[in-house]
């Protein structure tokens, strides 16, 4: 687009956020036929947080329903929130308790949880989508604003001269009051009972604040200069177009939604609702009292009225959150001893653990501890560090990548495709080697930049290893591996040859319930990733930049090296998590060795057909009864085919294990435990149905399933008996090693996401493990 196009664009996008101000009667009549715009605090909330839809996940092993707001869906991810949807759905939940005021309404939200689990996002998640949301036209937020300049005979709300009334002399609540608010209680009581007649919602829309007090002092202005006149009709003079309008505003820090960060001071108070304004105070003096219109508005109460207010880091807040005690319960804040004001806002605390130990310091004084009424007001929520592998890899390439992208993966292969993923980033060494005196024009040179890669499975490693660390081997009550574990809280599923276990499978003791509350952070994992991105390595290729790849082995070697110096973690940490590094290392080293056997193998080509055939025969061979054949004709099952496919396909057999065509002991307990069973199972689950043979997904059947899916290394030796793992790395020309590698860079470049340099690399890595278990020639197996 060219300049005037993004400036007309800005246009629209600022046309569609705002609407012209409207009377007060109008405003009235759009919210009966759109009763969601007068929604109260909480109500508002959680009308956003469900406008966004949901979408499913599996998190820990479960299925769940996740809010797509959390994924920040109008920001395109930027502050997503990954992972705990469990606690986010309790989080809403409690919400929706609060707006319905079942039970919960004096309830103070907290979200707790160690460093780096999501909580800062939470917020920025909550800014930004709120924003979002009061843009649509679902979400409009609305306020009042006064004039008094009309009926003023001095100075009104706009402290200056008397000048005739403008769009200057207009003047918003300072702390967003909501429009019904202007209405006598009995007058809106009855209105609201209309407004929630005609509403399907169980949720009712309440409005219990009355007018703040700026604008307080606006009415009774214009109250007392009217009655004076005698005018008959009063509310409606003072809510005259003329002096009061409805406005729409956007949600904003500030508007909406007041934070408090753990930086701000000043006395409890001012953090709390304002502070008075000396010099407006002596300007507008009412007859000795102090006039609401000399205070400034800018505690975290006053900005978040109306929606939301977020203390940040509440431990630095503690001493605050006993006198926010009567904020749920009253819904009532006090600017003065004289001057209190209404205040409708959710509440939530953010904090780490600390704020714990602040709660519990006179826990041992029972019913005599001061801070227990706070204790029992607050709804606790705890964030814990990830514990699903994809949700993590994600989260590191976030964190280095600046992506914003959420995964939504459409099933497991997608899912393990983004995990497997390298990346490549921009990496600026500083200066040349040339310096400044070796410039001629007394300039320092131009920073080089260079390209450095991490290779396949490198963040799903360093992923894999975090998450290991998350989780309590000790007394997780289950027989499962940490690796194990891992993969079922990833997938929701194990498979065991043909048996599928699930979470419910699976036996679990409550300590458990520690997953996720400590571990490797994710902040350490992405420095130790960053550092070893401007590290150099000792690698030399004649042609291939090796020297500008990082491996799986080189991220995991760093991050054990770092545990021992990093003063985030006890010894005792750094002993447990330096001891689940193994399980990631060999994950890492299968993963690489399949993509190496894949590329080696590309060419290999299984006919499904003859696959559909041998299966038939081995049916019919163990139920001792004719098949049909392609011409529809009744035939014996035939010896020789399934010979040809168990040894040259399925590459299970030699020609020792058969007489002749006839399978010998070996062969006949592979065929009936191997691929009669899985039929039999088969059958007996489609029982009362006409079986086929032709009918089962062939897949269902475990070894069938292996020889469709991939190779092995025993089919690699089959198709390359001169291949020589000792030699990969420098190949001499003409020879088979030669020519398999050169095609295995080649498939591991176009199709598996490798550079050459990182193909180069990783296929030798795989190689030397895989050399010493190679056949010397006297036809002995080994292999990975």
């Amino acid at each position: 687009m060219r300049g005037e196009e993004y400036v007309e664009a800005a246009d629209r996008s600022l046309a569609a956020a705002y609407e012209p101000p409207t009377s007060l009667a109008a405003y009235v009549d759009r919210v009966l036929e759109q009763p969601g715009l007068a929604a109260h605090a909480a109500k508002y909330l959680v009308d956003a947080i469900e406008a966004a839809g949901t979408r499913t996940v599996v998190e820990r092993g479960q299925e769940r329903e996740r809010y797509r707001f959390f994924d920040d869906p109008h920001n395109d991810g930027e502050h997503a929130v990954l992972g705990n949807t469990a606690t986010l759905n309790r989080l809403v939940d409690d919400l929706r308790s609060i707006a319905a005021g079942r039970g919960k309404s004096e309830k103070i939200v907290w979200i707790e949880g160690p460093t780096a689990t999501g909580k800062s996002e939470l917020k920025r998640c909550l800014v930004h989508g709120l924003r979002a949301y009061s843009k649509t036209e679902a979400g409009r937020r609305y306020t009042i604003e006064w004039n008094v300049q009309g009926a003023a005979e001095t100075r009104g709300l706009s402290y200056g001269g008397e000048e005739p009334a403008d769009e200057d002399d207009w003047h918003a609540s300072p702390v967003q009051t909501h429009p019904l608010s202007v209405f006598p209680p009995d007058v809106r009581t009855e209105l609201l009972e209309r407004i929630n007649a005609a509403r399907e919602d169980h949720v009712p829309i309440r409005v219990e604040a009355d007018l703040d007090p700026f604008s307080r002092e606006a009415y009774e202005f214009l109250e007392e200069r009217y009655r004076r006149q005698g005018v008959p009709d009063l509310f409606s003079a003072i809510t005259d177009p003329e002096h009061l309008r409805v406005k729409n505003y956007v949600v904003d820090v500030g508007r909406g939604i007041g934070v408090l960060h753990a930086e701000d001071e000043g006395a409890p108070k001012e953090r709390l609702v304002g502070s008075w304004m000396a010099g407006m105070l002596q300007e507008l003096d009412s007859r000795g009292r102090k006039n609401p219109q000399a205070f400034s508005y800018d505690g975290v109460l006053a900005q978040g009225n109306g929606l939301l207010t977020i203390v940040e880091d509440a431990a630095q807040h503690a001493d605050l959150l006993q006198k926010l005690l009567s904020v749920p319960d009253e819904g009532h804040v006090k600017l003065d001893k004289g001057i209190g004001m209404d205040v409708d806002t959710q509440l939530l605390v953010i904090s780490n653990p600390d704020l714990e130990a602040t709660l519990n310091q006179h826990a041992e004084r029972a019913d005599a501890d001061p801070l227990k009424a706070l204790k029992r007001r607050l709804a606790r929520h705890e964030f814990t560090y990830l514990t699903n592998v994809s949700l993590s890899a994600q989260l590191l390439r976030r964190e280095l990548t600046g992506e914003h992208e959420v995964w939504e993966p459409a099933d497991d292969a997608e899912r393990e495709q983004r995990v497997r993923a390298g990346v490549t980033l921009p990496i600026r060494t500083g200066p040349g080697t040339a310096g400044p005196a070796d410039s001629t024009d007394g300039e320092m040179p131009a920073e080089e930049v260079r390209e450095v890669e991490l290779a396949p499975h490198t963040l799903e490693a360093a992923a894999l290893f975090s998450v290991l660390t998350r989780l309590p081997e000790d007394d997780a009550g289950t027989d499962l591996s940490l690796l194990e574990t891992a993969r079922l809280y990833d997938r929701g599923y194990l498979t065991d040859g043909d048996e599928r276990l699930t979470i419910e499978d699976v036996e679990r003791e409550p300590g458990a319930a520690r997953e996720g509350r400590h571990g490797i952070p994710v902040t350490f994992t992405r420095d130790v990733l960053a550092e070893l991105l401007q590290a150099e390595r000792e690698r030399q290729h004649p042609e291939l930049p090796v020297e500008d790849v990082v491996l799986p082995g080189d991220v995991l070697d760093r991050m054990v090296a770092e545990l021992e110096v990093a003063p985030v973690f006890s010894p005792a940490e750094r002993t447990e998590f330096g001891s689940r590094v193994e399980p990631a290392r060999e994950h890492a080293a299968e993963r690489q060795a399949t993509d190496v056997v894949d590329a080696i193998t590309a060419d290999r080509s299984v006919d499904p057909e003859a696959v559909s055939e041998y299966v038939r025969h081995v049916y019919g061979w163990a139920t001792d009864e004719p098949i049909e054949d392609d011409r529809g004709e009744r035939v014996e099952p035939d010896p020789l085919t399934m010979k040809v496919f168990e040894v040259e396909s399925l590459g299970r057999f030699a020609e020792a294990d058969y007489d002749g065509n006839e399978a010998g002991d070996d062969v006949a307990a592979f065929r009936q435990e191997q691929v009669v069973t899985a039929l039999n199972r088969h059958a007996w689950e489609r029982r009362g149905e006409d079986f086929a043979v032709d009918d089962v997904d062939l897949t269902a059947i475990p070894v069938i399933a292996d020889v469709l899916e991939a190779a092995d290394w025993d089919e690699v030796r089959r198709r390359h008996e001169e291949l020589d793992p000792d030699q990969w790395a420098d190949p001499p020309a003409n020879t088979e090693t030669a020519a398999v590698k050169e095609r295995t860079i080649e498939h591991m470049v176009a199709e598996q996401g490798y550079t050459p340099a990182s193909a180069e690399l990783t296929s030798r890595r795989v190689m030397e493990r895989v050399a010493a278990d190679w056949p010397d020639g006297d036809g002995d197996r080994g292999g990975e």
